[in-house]
């Protein structure tokens, strides 16, 4: 059953349907929900996950944490995999504890039905989201509903949508998968944080993935989709060791979207330098016979933990801010024989999310590779 106002077909993300091959094996899928409201400077990052959904495992079941405003940390258990559903081929996953009417088994319910039915749950498409959960230790509640407005998925707003990590994503090749839902998207609606409701209009979001056996080894993460002078400017940009077919390499991307262009600069293709402290300063440059981006970031609070999957089930690997400072800038050769490239922006927020994990951050992470 899908929702009403479904998109076009066009804008459809690869990767957008539910991985799971329904074998009996350590698998986890995860999906990644930032809602900004630059009003209030306050931000909410959503991130849904299921473990061994077959049943069969002791790690197998669901979980729902969000980091609210001021970074405050939220986590909600649902350990029964059988009220867990998901999409295959579209962007579509909820899981509840047992409704108010069990027979409505698990799948997309209209918004109103949600609303009168599920006591403690989410639901996502790529057009709407709500929930409600309450922390497993504190009992602190959240909820949430909202519509969304596409606009970027991951590419060109002229083309149709592509997969983040190109083509060999499709293969079984990469451990993990990793793709861009949305990079840039406009929410409205309304959210609750313990007893406090915001609501917003046209408010920026940005969703991900990730699926397969565990996260990357190590890796940093950088993302931000509201810049005062260039409403629909979004970057995300990420370095990371992933597991590629057996063996460990380490891989970097910058990706931005704005005035309906995209500019996607991998460690595979071109020329990348990062310096990445443990925690609190961020330094990636990455640079083509086209383009140069330079993506700076900062953060002086101490970071917000979260829980990430591993091969031993949700672990507290990963370390936060929603509020960190982010510069961007993106240069540009205009014609093939000009030998400088040109200042096309320079753009910055203080609602970056910023972010570390994995195993390895007792020390800073340096990495250069040459493509040019």
């Amino acid at each position: 059953m899908f929702p009403t106002g479904s998109m076009p077909e066009f804008f459809w993300t690869p990767h957008s349907g539910y991985h799971w091959d329904g074998l009996a094996r350590r698998f986890f899928e995860g999906w990644y929900v930032r809602l900004t409201l630059p009003q209030q400077a306050e931000t909410f990052g959503f991130m849904y996950s299921i473990d061994d959904p077959a049943g069969h495992s002791v790690l197998s079941g669901g979980a729902a944490q969000i980091l609210g405003p001021g970074d405050q940390y939220l986590y909600s258990a649902f350990p029964d995999v059988q009220q867990f559903w998901a999409w295959p081929h579209r962007l579509g996953v909820g899981h509840w504890q047992r409704p108010v009417k069990p027979q409505l088994g698990s799948h997309y319910l209209p918004p109103e039905v949600f609303e009168q039915t599920v006591q403690q749950g989410y639901q996502l498409t790529a057009t709407q989201h709500q929930g409600c959960v309450a922390d497993v230790t504190t009992g602190a509640i959240a909820r949430w509903n909202y519509t969304i407005e596409p606009v970027y998925g991951w590419g060109a707003s002229s083309q149709p949508a592509l997969a983040t990590a190109g083509w060999l994503s499709y293969l079984p090749l990469f451990e993990p998968g990793w793709q861009v839902l949305m990079a840039h998207g406009l929410a409205t609606g309304w959210a609750d944080w313990q007893g406090q409701r915001y609501e917003f209009h046209q408010a920026p979001t940005y969703m991900e993935k990730n699926w397969g056996g565990a996260f990357p080894q190590r890796w940093f993460w950088m993302q931000a989709n509201t810049f005062a002078a260039l409403p629909d400017l979004t970057i995300t940009a990420v370095g990371g060791r992933r597991q590629v077919l057996g063996k460990v390499e380490t891989v970097g991307l910058i990706g931005l979207h704005f005035a309906g262009r995209a500019i996607a600069l991998t460690s595979l293709t071109a020329a990348m330098t990062w310096q990445v402290k443990t925690w609190g300063s961020w330094q990636m440059t990455a640079e083509n016979h086209r383009y140069r981006v330079v993506v700076r970031g900062k953060s002086a609070p101490s970071p917000t933990q979260v829980q990430v999957p591993t091969r031993a089930g949700l672990r507290f690997e990963c370390w936060d801010t929603t509020h960190g400072h982010l510069d961007v800038e993106v240069w540009e050769r205009s014609l093939p024989n000009q030998p400088q490239k040109s200042l096309i922006f320079r753009a910055s927020t203080d609602l970056a999310a910023l972010e570390v994990g994995g195993q390895g951050w007792e020390q800073d992470w340096q990495f250069s590779c040459c493509h040019l």
